[in-house]
């Protein structure tokens, strides 16, 4: 039995004025406070309470979730029930890694581990030498009679081509639904995209590592599915080069996309005007940033980040402060 403690203290600042997306300000704490008690070899039981508090805000939090989770490990795969395993894997720094399950931000805009950190449902993960994969759907809301269910699912993983060159085969998938059949006070929605992608980490001796990956993106938005003339399909191409070297992260970004309309992904990436126009025919967006991580002990760090973003002919900035506190206290020994 050990008493778990997962604390992050976010500070996001995006100056954005363009049309496709607003500036915002986010600061606060979110964290998880829990007991583990194992449930024979292979099974974790944890439960707890989960907060998130917005600093300025009159409230003491703004939001507060049970936590409650089953987890059975396999070797390799990991099989959660209850309250999702949403943290950035260890080792990762940037600001375009951060979001609940690292997709690409087309997919998934990152801002959503602050704002909506917890999630519930069932997860899947998988760390192999031959795969590694995280597969999960996440319970949002319930079907009421003031409103429709919403659940997100998605699916991203990596398989090693064993190359002598570092090569691996991406696939990154979300899709969020509104539906139901209890109640029906609304149109039943979905918005699907995904795609696959190939990523190499060239061996450069100056750096600590390095990466470029590339993924073909496609869409599938369906705003209301009693009216198929108001669905659309879109595509785009995600291009990201990053490199490492003595804590220090840099990174570009490059994406094409030509209608492209996901509910949950990036606004910067995405097709559609706040009035609900369209833009066509084709959107380009870039980023370049550079992310540190200032201090790291064991289960402490503390990262800071900035990035420049060209959205059409706009030019905006960013930045980030994050720390990060986690640690297990063993209650009593067995």
């Amino acid at each position: 039995m050990s008493f778990h403690t997962d604390v992050t203290i976010y500070g996001d600042n995006t100056e954005f004025h363009n049309r496709f997306r607003d500036g915002e300000t986010l600061l606060g704490t979110a964290g998880t406070f829990a007991v583990d008690i194992a449930v024979g070899d292979r099974a974790v039981f944890r439960g707890g309470l989960f907060l998130n508090h917005r600093i300025g805000s009159a409230r003491f939090a703004e939001q507060w979730r049970p936590v409650f989770s089953l987890t059975v490990d396999s070797g390799p795969s990991r099989f959660i029930f209850g309250t999702l395993d949403t943290g950035p894997d260890e080792g990762v720094v940037g600001p375009d890694l951060g979001g609940p399950h690292g997709l690409i931000p087309p997919l998934q805009v990152e801002t959503l581990a602050y704002t909506r950190p917890h999630e519930g449902g069932l997860q899947w993960q998988l760390d192999a030498s031959r795969i590694e994969q995280d597969a999960w759907i996440n319970w949002q809301r319930l079907n009421t009679a003031e409103h429709r269910e919403r659940f997100d699912a998605g699916l991203r993983g990596r398989l090693p081509l064993g190359t002598p060159f570092p090569m691996a085969v991406g696939y990154q998938l979300h899709h969020v639904h509104e539906g139901g059949q209890l109640f029906d006070p609304g149109p039943v929605a979905d918005s699907f995209a995904g795609g696959p992608g190939l990523v190499v980490e060239p061996p450069i001796g100056f750096f600590d590592a390095s990466s470029v990956e590339a993924y073909l993106m496609w869409s599938k938005h369906v705003p209301d599915r009693a009216d198929p003339e108001a669905g659309s399909h879109g595509h785009g191409l995600f291009v990201r080069a990053a490199a490492e070297k003595h804590g220090w992260r840099g990174h570009f970004i490059f994406w094409s996309g030509c209608l492209w309309l996901k509910d949950e992904g990036d606004l910067n990436y995405g097709s559609r005007f706040p009035d609900g126009s369209v833009f066509r025919p084709t959107r380009h967006y870039g980023e370049v940033g550079l992310a540190r991580v200032f201090y790291e002990a064991e289960g402490v760090s503390l990262e800071g980040s900035a990035r420049a973003h060209r959205i059409e002919r706009d030019y905006n900035y960013s930045f980030r402060v994050l720390a990060r506190v986690h640690f297990d206290f063993p209650l009593r020994g067995r």
